[in-house]
């Protein structure tokens, strides 16, 4: 953990407050490493949640972490129960109808993991005859449903990826399409590295996979979206966001 922010607060109490209430930050209640999971004591970490403290303070606001179920987040905002989605949401045509977002803060590639040796190509060839995995409420499952469901032997829809996941390692699906450093993680561990592979990164559509990851916003919050806009550029400028990233990864996320 690095001196920008203690992971382990919930609640980010910052000097210079502008608001009388603490924006609510809204995070997927489900765990999803690197970027924010609940530690043994049950406090929220990782990449994402030291993020939100940084650009919080950034932008001279109180700010609580509140989780939310990730397939009602975006209800969760429109009707007030949060005021901002930072939960590693991509930036969306289909969301922008419901939703503003900031700017981007963060963008890395899509990729297919399957089990070693069943999946040859990332595309539809490769999947044709297969059974694929994803998260529920995704851009992967829009990307899955639109590519490759005609061929697929079937499409299990999960609600979390951790779930889809051990479905992978236990051989009950042939791959799952996700992010691929959410997929780090799980490459890493000894189930991973014992059943699965990367495949390679799907083919870019802007349409669906959108433009990188935003924190989403109300419609009409302009002074909201204004402040979160300049804390993001403020920790980008003043090198706050490389040391955060460098506590968890090993190159920069923010380009893709």
């Amino acid at each position: 953990m690095n001196k920008f922010i203690a992971g382990a607060l919930a609640t980010f109490a910052l000097a210079g407050a502008a608001m009388a209430e603490p924006v609510k930050i809204g995070i997927a209640a489900e765990a999803y490493p690197p970027f924010a999971s609940p530690d043994a004591a049950g406090n929220w970490v990782g990449w994402e949640v030291e993020i939100i403290g940084a650009v919080c303070k950034a932008a001279e606001i109180e700010c609580a972490i509140t989780p939310v179920a990730w397939d009602g987040i975006i209800p969760s905002l429109t009707s007030g129960q949060i005021d901002v989605i930072m939960a590693s949401m991509s930036i969306t045509e289909e969301r922008m109808q419901t939703i503003d977002f900031s700017d981007m803060y963060y963008n890395t590639p899509t990729v297919i993991v399957g089990a070693t040796g069943a999946v040859a190509t990332p595309d539809a060839a490769g999947l044709a005859g297969k059974i694929i995995g994803v998260q529920a409420a995704t851009i992967h499952e829009a990307y899955v449903n639109a590519y490759f469901a005609e061929t697929a032997a079937e499409v299990k829809v999960y609600q979390t990826q951790d779930e889809a996941n051990q479905d992978l390692a236990a051989g009950r699906i042939d791959a799952t399409q996700a992010d691929s450093i959410a997929m780090d993680a799980f490459l890493a561990s000894d189930a991973g590295k014992a059943c699965c592979a990367v495949v390679g990164a799907v083919a870019d559509d802007p349409a669906i996979l959108g433009a990188g990851v935003g924190a989403g916003i109300r419609k009409g919050e302009d002074d909201l979206k204004a402040k979160i806009n300049a804390g993001i550029a403020k920790i980008l400028e003043d090198g706050t966001y490389d040391t955060i990233t460098k506590g968890y990864f090993a190159s920069s996320i923010y380009g893709g």
